[in-house]
């Protein structure tokens, strides 16, 4: 049985946008699960859209998702070079044209640009631009002169008029179309360098790729692909065209949308492995419907057989759903450390970071909640003093005055100001005055943080904010509700 070798072949012109991030991911997945190898090129033959550390994006994120890959640029095992530009360099898409050119399947040619701009063809009542095959006629001396007289030119390839192409794939099936829609697509560029049609089936090929993963958005080039095949001679290795992703209006998920790569997410307060597993069910489902997955255990089920063909949709929603509950079971001392520069952004004063941090870990869906969740212990925001009526407390502003004007002196002579001193105190404090637990807490909490919601109780937050903090948070609540 022949080894699967599956690649990942970016090109270096920006961030890892989510669908270039699933690409990777599934075929790191179809490799591995079959114990097979993944492979990292560098398709960098468009220069003009190469973008300086674009390349270093591509590494740091491999290494930060755990998508190792066996070959690349760095590990040479006999495939190489990986990067494109270097193949270029060496001459082997060249030799690999001039092949074609030999078996009448390519040919060279010197049209300017003002006679391909006359061009255009009606096809089913649809206007296209489509070659003419004029060079095509040309005579060996002809195009031997032009080339000695250094006279620009492209290399195309030469595709039947006649008859159909049949492109098979393993979630679209068969994909039958007319030849006489093949345009002669350019396989060498007037700058030597190839398209990326042409580099990728040629690189497929000597690097014995088996499965080739990629966006549907070139399933309507992909007969090209058969007809290079054939041309050659090789055998077509196996393509799985990924559905597209769409944000949650379904369209197409854009490169200016802000949770569009992965370098944003992570901004946004996600973490890696949550990010990993969501976009594994982009397209993706497993056969039990399970949700949360390590990557390992992707490894273990994915089986491509079970993607789907529709749109995936980038559900924001499920994404902070699923960074929640990947942060509720993380160890707490890692969370700590993620957390501390996120706390750090927001108080300024000494407090315990650590006691606050446990307090938000299980409330939280992304790090960047964490803001939002403490930035009352810095400081009290302005709050409406209708905040302390709660029908279920049974407390109104009225009321709410009355007790923290008892309890404010009793705050004062409390000697121990930790979260059970204060509890067992208050506790007792409301069975004296047959107060209901409650009663007591909800003025109080409201009076140190000004929340409606807090992620800890108000002598969680007392002990905390220290007595004497606590002690003036209670006497400006006072001032307040007076």
């Amino acid at each position: 049985m022949t080894k699967v070798r599956t690649r990942f072949a970016p090109s270096p012109t920006g961030k890892m946008h989510v669908g270039n991030l699933r690409t990777a991911l599934y075929a790191y997945l179809i490799a591995k699960h079959e114990g097979g190898d993944f492979i990292l090129r560098i398709e960098d033959t468009d220069q003009e859209r190469e973008m300086e550390g674009a390349v270093d994006i591509i590494y740091n994120t491999l290494q930060k998702t755990g998508l190792i890959h066996d070959e690349g640029p760095d590990i040479d095992k006999g495939f190489g070079p990986y990067v494109q530009s270097e193949r270029q360099a060496q001459g082997i898409y060249l030799e690999y044209a001039k092949k074609l050119i030999e078996k009448g399947e390519a040919y060279y040619c010197f049209c300017t640009e003002e006679r391909l701009n006359g061009l255009e063809t009606e096809i089913d009542g649809k206007k296209l631009t489509k070659y003419d095959k004029h060079c095509l006629h040309l005579s060996k001396e002809e195009i031997q002169a032009k080339l000695d007289a250094g006279i620009p030119y492209v290399i195309r390839q030469n595709n039947p008029t006649e008859g159909t192409t049949t492109f098979v794939d393993e979630l679209y099936g068969d994909i039958t179309v007319p030849n006489e829609e093949l345009d002669d697509m350019i396989l060498i560029k007037s700058d030597g360098f190839p398209t990326y049609n042409f580099a990728n089936v040629v690189d497929d090929h000597l690097m014995e790729i088996t499965h080739v993963v990629r966006g549907n958005e070139y399933l309507s080039s992909a007969p090209k692909y058969n007809r290079l095949y054939e041309a050659f001679g090789w055998e077509v290795p196996t393509y799985i065209h990924c559905p597209l992703i769409t944000d949650e209006n379904h369209k197409k998920l854009s490169k200016r949308c802000g949770h569009s790569s992965f370098e944003d997410l992570l901004k946004e307060g996600y973490l890696t492995e949550a990010i990993v597993n969501f976009v594994a069910l982009l397209g993706w489902c497993p056969s039990d419907n399970r949700e949360i997955f390590s990557l390992p255990e992707l490894v273990e089920a994915f089986d491509y057989h079970n993607m789907s063909k529709s749109p995936a949709v980038f559900d924001m929603v499920k994404l902070s759903w699923m960074n929640g509950e990947y942060i509720k079971s993380m160890d707490d001392e890692k969370f700590y450390e993620m957390a501390l520069p996120y706390i750090k952004e927001v108080i300024t004063k000494d407090l315990d970071f650590r006691k606050i941090a446990s307090m938000v870990k299980t409330r939280i869906e992304t790090f960047k909640d964490i803001r939002e969740q403490i930035d009352f212990f810095e400081e009290v925001p302005e709050y409406d003093i209708e905040m302390y009526t709660h029908k279920k407390m049974k407390t109104n502003t009225e009321n709410s005055l009355t007790l923290l004007k008892e309890v404010l002196p009793i705050l004062t002579e409390c000697e121990s100001f930790d979260n059970d001193s204060l509890f067992e105190m208050l506790q007792n404090f409301a069975k004296e005055k047959g107060y209901k637990t409650g009663f007591v807490m909800w003025p109080l909490r409201t009076a140190v943080s000004g929340k409606q919601a807090t992620p800890g109780g108000a002598t969680e937050l007392m002990s905390i904010l220290g007595k004497d903090e606590t002690i003036k948070r209670i006497e400006a609540a006072i001032e307040k509700l007076s």
